[in-house]
């Protein structure tokens, strides 16, 4: 069963949030979902102690780094989709994961900084390659936080140069939403929130159902791989 880790050598980018919205995506389909905490602050086990998580969600809370492919070899026995959430630094959780991984998402904001971050990560991505020796191992970018209806300069300036240097990055990109950030408040899914407490929760569904349903196609996809975005060509 494929494991998707979500990695970045940076904090805040977003990586809790969009693990949380991959696996109660997949796991609103009715998919068997293992949900894997590593990051110290445990922001998914704050997430799942609260109602509402699906049912066929399991979250692992207890993830070390002495403990962390134990946890992920064993969660790929009886899941459909093994997520792990990591620490947002650098240290050996990162090796450790993604060398069990079938696809490492890296969310990154859109700005200069954050983004040279997100190339570290990746270039931890081809170190793990090499180590493991088993092949390639597919990764990508993905933009978070980003404005639904403008986008600047500075991230069409960041995302021509990630084409132009050959760096795999997402169609999708995850929108700076209230119903994004409401989940870590109520708890639950996206489609459990209160209309009357959370705006516009509609365009955040839809935006993380585009996210997971890329997700599934790059793990279709022989070498798994996002295609290129055609407006940044």
């Amino acid at each position: 069963m494929p494991t998707i880790v979500f990695a970045t050598s940076k904090g805040g980018a977003g990586k809790s949030t969009t693990a949380v919205l991959l696996a109660t995506e997949l796991a609103g389909q009715g998919a068997p979902v293992t949900l894997i905490d590593a990051d110290p602050n445990k922001p998914l086990s704050q997430w799942a102690k609260r109602p509402g998580k699906p049912d066929s969600l399991t979250v692992i809370s207890d993830a070390t780094e002495e403990t962390l492919v134990d946890h992920i070899e064993a969660a790929a026995r009886t899941s459909t989709f093994v997520i792990v959430d990591l620490e947002g630094s650098a240290n050996r959780s990162i090796v450790y994961a993604v060398s069990c991984a079938d696809l490492v998402i890296i969310p990154t904001q859109g700005s200069h900084l954050d983004a040279a971050e997100s190339v570290k990560t990746l270039r931890e991505v081809r170190n793990v390659e090499k180590i493991r020796k088993k092949g390639s191992i597919p990764a990508a970018i993905l933009f978070t936080r980003t404005s639904a209806a403008i986008r600047p300069r500075s991230l069409q300036a960041i995302e021509n140069e990630f084409v132009n240097s050959g760096v795999p990055v997402m169609n999708t990109q995850i929108n700076e939403r209230d119903a994004f950030r409401a989940l870590f408040s109520f708890g639950g899914t996206l489609t459990g929130l209160d209309s009357a407490q959370v705006s516009n929760i509609k365009a955040a569904t839809l935006n993380a159902r585009a996210f997971a349903a890329e997700i599934i196609a790059m793990l279709k996809r022989p070498t798994a791989q996002p295609a290129v975005r055609a407006e940044v060509a």
